[in-house]
């Protein structure tokens, strides 16, 4: 199967409940260990500067914690954007193109190096196999990524968002109501 990294994952509706339904996973990083990413459509509420007061001005509106996925829930996950190629932070992970993780034990990046970041309480994680079989049952779709998904300033609206600029059938889904049986 083709590497992942830097494209999204679109749940469809045969995820039906649990901390992946209708979410957008931004992939990490994926090989043949597995696939690492974050829901980038579940704000929490939680803000970061509660949480991390000294990254609070960096973090892109909505200003709040997002829940990046089940795994390591009690740990945060910085990702950020990069402003250009060549201004990478003290302590950044490249990832997919402009995208990559910040330290969030190291310093602060310094102004104008990302055009913005968002922290995540989790991460998403699949063994080696796990999101490929995933895929092949039908519980997600993978698309492109737009440059402005990862920080959309309507998180909520992602998973529509996402779906409703797809050229063939899966725009259709974007019409489902969130509670089917009100159809």
């Amino acid at each position: 199967m083709e590497r992942l990294r830097g494209r999204l994952l679109v749940a469809t509706p045969a995820i039906e409940g649990g901390p992946f339904l209708r979410s957008v996973v931004y992939v990490l990083d994926h090989d043949e260990d597995g696939a690492l990413g974050v829901i980038v459509n579940h704000p929490l509420d939680a803000d970061v500067d509660d949480v991390l007061p000294a990254w609070g001005s960096l973090v892109n509106a909505p200003v709040c914690l997002f829940d990046g996925g089940p795994v390591a829930m009690d740990s945060a996950l910085a990702v950020g954007v990069l402003n250009a190629p060549e201004a990478t932070p003290a302590g950044w992970r490249p990832m997919a193109g402009r995208v990559g993780l910040v330290d969030l034990a190291g310093p602060l990046p310094d102004d104008g190096q990302l055009v913005g970041m968002r922290v995540f309480a989790g991460y998403a994680g699949w063994s080696a196999g796990q999101l490929e079989s995933e895929i092949e049952e039908g519980s997600w779709v993978v698309v492109d990524a737009e440059e402005g998904d990862l920080l959309s300033p309507q998180p909520e609206e992602l998973w529509r968002h996402v779906l409703r600029r797809q050229e063939d059938d899966l725009r259709l889904w974007a019409t489902l109501p969130a509670d089917p049986n009100v159809n």
